[in-house]
């Protein structure tokens, strides 16, 4: 009888679970939110998604649309928040992740390509 190793049945976690390569990328992005735009800071960015802080907390599946400055191109895509968490329970900061799921192909091509500039550079370092 075969037995799988256990490393072969063990559950994909962090990075081994993203289809894209996700990048830190510490800059201001404006949220366009139900309640008005808001200022935020990216934390990372992938083909899929943008992570952020921001000073207060986003309902899960809120809908925003957001603009990212990526270098000298500004892009905008719309997104749903999948991920809220409070950073500390001493301060009123989140961390908050959203799906990207509404972006012209242009911008995600545009994207993409800070993505693998970023991604390059650090090969380089």
């Amino acid at each position: 009888m075969n037995t799988p190793h256990p490393e072969s049945v063990r559950k994909k976690t962090g990075a081994e679970r993203r289809r894209w390569a996700r990048v830190s990328s510490d800059m201001p992005i404006t949220l366009q939110t139900p309640r008005g735009a808001v200022q935020a800071r990216m934390r990372d960015v992938s083909r899929a998604g943008v992570c952020f802080y921001m000073d207060q907390p986003l309902p899960l599946m809120t809908m925003l649309q957001l603009d990212l400055p990526l270098g000298k191109h500004l892009i905008r895509g719309g997104g749903a928040v999948v991920r809220c968490e409070k950073i500390s329970k001493h301060l009123d900061h989140w961390e908050v992740a959203v799906f990207l799921h509404d972006m012209t192909e242009s911008d995600r091509d545009l994207l993409d390509s800070y993505i693998n500039q970023k991604l390059d550079a650090a090969k380089t370092a």
